[in-house]
């Protein structure tokens, strides 16, 4: 036993190094049936494990029907739910083709990615555009302006990002993240900061390469007015900087949590691609005005990768003004959600620090042994969507991954290591 905890710990160590060691750099804009192998005609990619139609949430099922109509598979959402329920549309998981979107995390062959590069391990992940507050297909919504402003975002704004960042060279995301993180961000329920700062570091280069100043008024107006514009792009530097991680035998550190609205599921080095999952929980949080817990779908997405690198919940000492706002007590308690994070992980990050707690690098590598000796749950930041689909946001919590899936891991991953 002696000798398998030391293959364990140096596997862990190698594991948590990859991770604090990538480099990520926000590098492009571009279609995703232009870098998304195997991304063909109706195939919808979804945050979460894997799923089918029949099990599928209320605004899981209404941004398939949504997207499907984008697409051009279907003219109105009863045709588009008819092919769905026919079996007419394949569904996969965003994790499974590089990918990570979120809430329900629509990804399609039409829709314009994100690009994050790490430069440190060469591989390179993906994320579509946030598309603003409100009612939004990431929510579950499907109606007319929906489609509307993702046919613009496709046709107006993604180009001109793309080019912007092509002419700025890319912007090295990880000293902008550590910035964010001094200005009150977590990166996952509060990315002002972020949004800010990437907007001031495109900004000259959107102007450069602007067709008009019409175009451009637009764009800028759209990214400064949505808070969150920076959480995709800094679920894409997720998933890139966890990605290397993969299939490092003996370590027990996890790569991927993820939920679909239905399951959550964790992936964890040593066993690859496998999943682990169990029914998600409902997040415990504040609802906008008419609207309450009966109202809520169980939590959902692929923007959990931001905690499964440090942030979010896990970096909630850094965004004392979250707390308040997702629910989760007084602006005081926050640092305690991060220092019960420290529990479960394998070390802490010296790039991402938070001056509140005396630059403290933020908990990294969740270790599913720590999960389940200590008892203590990953804590995820997340707004909620109303179950029935079309609605949209109806608040913001905080959530726990389902202990169920640290379990199983850890049965697995014993019997991997030959440990009965």
């Amino acid at each position: 036993m002696e000798e398998i905890g030391k293959v364990i710990d140096q596997a862990n160590e190698q594991a948590l190094g990859v991770l604090l060691s990538g480099e990520p750099v926000l590098v492009d804009v571009v279609l995703a049936a232009d870098v998304i192998d195997g991304l063909k005609e109706k195939i919808i990619l979804h945050a979460g494990p894997p799923i089918e139609w029949n099990k599928m949430c209320g605004p899981m099922r209404g941004a398939i029907c949504g997207i499907a109509v984008f697409e051009g598979w279907a003219s109105n959402l009863n045709e588009a739910e008819k092919l769905a329920s026919q079996g007419s549309l394949e569904f996969a998981p965003n994790h499974q083709f590089g990918c990570v979107g979120p809430m329900t995390g629509m990804t399609t062959a039409s829709q314009p990615l994100i690009v994050v590069e790490n430069q440190h391990y060469g591989n390179r992940a993906y994320c579509t555009i946030n598309e603003g507050l409100g009612k939004v297909m990431r929510f579950g919504g499907n109606d007319q302006t929906v489609l509307e402003r993702l046919s613009w975002i496709k046709n107006e704004l993604a180009p001109l990002l793309g080019r912007a960042l092509r002419r700025a060279g890319g912007i090295n995301l990880k000293p902008l993240i550590a910035r964010g993180l001094t200005m009150g961000d977590e990166m996952h329920q509060r990315n002002i900061a972020c949004s800010s700062l990437l907007l001031r570091e495109l900004a000259p280069h959107m102007a450069a390469v602007a067709p008009e100043t019409e175009t451009l008024a637009r764009a800028y107006s759209f990214i400064a007015s949505n808070d969150q514009f920076f959480l995709n792009v800094a679920m894409a530097a997720g998933k890139a900087l966890t990605d290397p991680a993969y299939g490092i035998k003996g370590s027990s550190m996890v790569t991927a949590m993820s939920r679909n609205g239905t399951d959550f599921g964790i992936r964890v080095s040593s066993t690859g691609d496998r999943w682990f999952t169990a029914p998600v929980e409902m997040p415990q949080g504040l609802y906008f005005p008419g609207y309450s817990e009966s109202d809520a779908n169980p939590d959902m997405g692929d923007s959990a990768i931001v905690e499964t690198i440090g942030l979010g919940g896990f970096a909630m000492g850094a965004a004392p003004a979250v707390a308040g706002f997702v629910g989760a007590g007084a602006a005081s308690q926050a640092g305690q959600y991060t220092k019960n994070m420290a529990e479960i992980t394998l070390g802490e990050n010296k790039s991402w620090t938070i001056p509140a707690m005396d630059y403290l690098g933020v908990p990294t590598g969740i270790d599913i042994r720590r999960v389940v000796e200590a008892n203590t749950s990953p804590t995820i930041n997340t707004g909620i969507a109303h179950k029935e689909p079309g609605i949209g946001q109806v608040g913001a919590g905080v959530a726990k991954a389902p202990m169920a899936c640290f379990q199983k891991a850890l049965r697995a991953f014993a019997e991997q290591m030959g440990v009965k």
